[in-house]
């Protein structure tokens, strides 16, 4: 960057910090789209920024309200009593999993399912879902 450029800039925003925040969030505007306000000369974004503040040809009232705009995350939502609800454990089964270590015992199949065959797996899918396939 020029250093005549910046020095120019520095008697419109004596802050050089604000200036910087001011100057990159107009060379993201720029290259976001938006219209230049001088020429760009070959020059590349950041330098046509200080340019145009160094010209006073951008308002920087409406370049603070877009700094502002752009820094400025909006709060997230109150979550509602039913999502609420829903995130407190319960004993209840809502993912469809079950622990069969404690059905196979009862029900007095054995324990690995690798001693099972296919036929006997079929058996005891059919025998668990009631005669109903998912």
């Amino acid at each position: 960057m020029a250093r005549v450029t910046v020095e120019d800039c520095v008697e419109k925003i004596p802050n050089r910090f604000e200036l910087v925040l001011l100057a990159a969030q107009r060379a993201r505007n720029l290259s976001r789209g938006e219209e230049l306000t001088v020429d760009r000369d070959n020059d590349k974004n950041p330098v046509v920024a200080l340019r145009e503040i160094a010209d006073a040809t951008i308002p920087l009232e409406k370049l603070e309200l877009d700094l502002i705009k752009s820094l400025s995350r909006s709060p997230e939502p109150e979550p509602a009593d039913e999502e609420v609800m829903d995130l407190i454990p319960t004993d209840q089964n809502i993912f469809g999993l079950q622990d069969l270590s404690a059905d196979e015992e009862a029900a007095g199949l054995p324990e690995a399912a690798e001693e099972m065959g296919p036929i006997d797996l079929e058996a005891a899918i059919e025998a668990e879902l009631g005669g109903r396939r998912r």
